[in-house]
């Protein structure tokens, strides 16, 4: 069995960098394959018509918790060390950057996740998207609307006794905290699960494919298993085989709106910024998305049909990288990531993402990504 505490720094950099650049090129497969996207997820649940999206959602929320929560237990990785468990965190803040995200994702047809992989399949409307999201996280979050996000979150401040659900609910009833986390992990998986694989989508006789897909649960739920899974696999990443006394790698797992703006960064200053995790998570999904849409005969190369188009995917992108900086995250990084810690700080954030979906499909009009 291999000492992971034995590998010198310089090579377990370079592990942690194969094992990222691995599990993005998982997730741009699996994400392409299954046509993995909450903002369709959400769309459809709102209009009504179809669940399997919201489905594949809700089973890799219970696949990215259960696994995450053994995990910490298993291999000793303290996930309130993570950037969801904050003690001092503005709620107003973390809602409203969920609202700008969700409705930022709506205008673009596409979250910062899915851009990547459509990107991977040749639309190049997403290059756009990605491009202008990571300039409205970098401008957010180091640039110069930092100040201003820094003032507003100082005058909103919500301090919390409790940085995750487990630890409040210990605290307000007086339970052990092993009690309290394995308990509300049941509740929340046994929810996630009993909705995904009991409701399902009205069909008609000539629909044989969504017949079979009804009948055969697991096979079409699979890969959200897997992508869901592949959280808990970041965590161990960075948590254990980055963890270094002198020069720990911080601990993370999927999420992407950070990593957008650290790859375009890196393209441009490559000489003098080292290549980070983020950098290598969206180049694996790159790769992973291209991979799978050359072998399912799916790559084709698509550009915009119009400059309103253009405007939306470009203001579209701007609100994400905005947003996600104010909400900690995107629909991964707070849907699965955040979600998989039971931080409290990612229930208003989706919570908000969820809202400025809606109100985006209540004021706009727009063909598909």
């Amino acid at each position: 069995m291999i000492d992971w505490n034995a590998i010198p720094a310089e090579q377990r950099e370079a592990w942690v960098l194969g094992a990222t650049a691995a599990m993005g090129l998982a997730y741009g497969v699996l994400a392409q394959g299954s046509r993995f996207c909450f903002l369709r997820a959400v769309q459809a649940a709102f209009a009504r018509t179809r669940h399997a999206p919201l489905r594949l959602f809700a089973v890799a929320m219970a696949a990215a918790l259960l696994g995450s929560q053994w995990l910490s237990v298993a291999a000793d990785v303290d996930l309130r060390q993570s950037l969801y468990a904050q003690s001092r965190v503005s709620w107003v803040m973390v809602a409203l950057g969920g609202v700008l995200f969700g409705y930022g994702m709506a205008l673009a047809n596409a979250c910062g996740a899915r851009s990547l992989v459509l990107l991977g399949s040749g639309n190049l409307r997403s290059l756009v998207t990605l491009l202008c999201l990571a300039v409205g996280a970098s401008a957010t979050l180091t640039g110069v609307l930092a100040p201003l996000r820094i003032r507003l979150t100082e005058a909103t401040p919500t301090p919390l006794a409790a940085t995750t659900l487990p630890d409040l609910l210990a605290g307000l009833v007086s339970i052990p905290d092993a009690a309290a986390r394995w308990g509300i992990v049941a509740l929340l998986v046994a929810g996630l699960l009993g909705w995904a694989f009991t409701r399902r989508d009205r069909t008609t006789a000539s629909d044989t494919s969504a017949a079979s897909a009804s009948s055969s649960p697991w096979r079409t739920l699979l890969p959200g298993v897997l992508i869901g899974l592949l959280v808990p696999l970041g965590w161990w990443i960075t948590g254990r085989l980055g963890a270094d006394d002198f020069e720990p790698v911080p601990l993370t797992s999927i999420t992407f709106v950070a990593p957008v703006a650290q790859a375009l960064q890196y393209l441009q200053l490559s000489t003098g910024v080292a290549l980070g995790h983020g950098v290598v998570l969206c180049a694996g999904v790159l790769a992973g998305a291209w991979a799978s849409a050359l072998l399912r005969r799916e790559f084709q190369w698509q550009g915009f049909t119009s400059a309103a188009q253009t405007g939306r995917s470009m203001a579209g992108g701007v609100l994400m990288g905005a947003g996600g900086v104010l909400a900690l995250g995107c629909t991964i990084g707070q849907g699965l990531t955040g979600f998989s810690t039971l931080a409290l700080s990612t229930y208003p954030a989706l919570a908000g993402i969820v809202a400025g979906t809606w109100l985006a499909g209540r004021t706009t009009t727009h063909q598909g990504q």
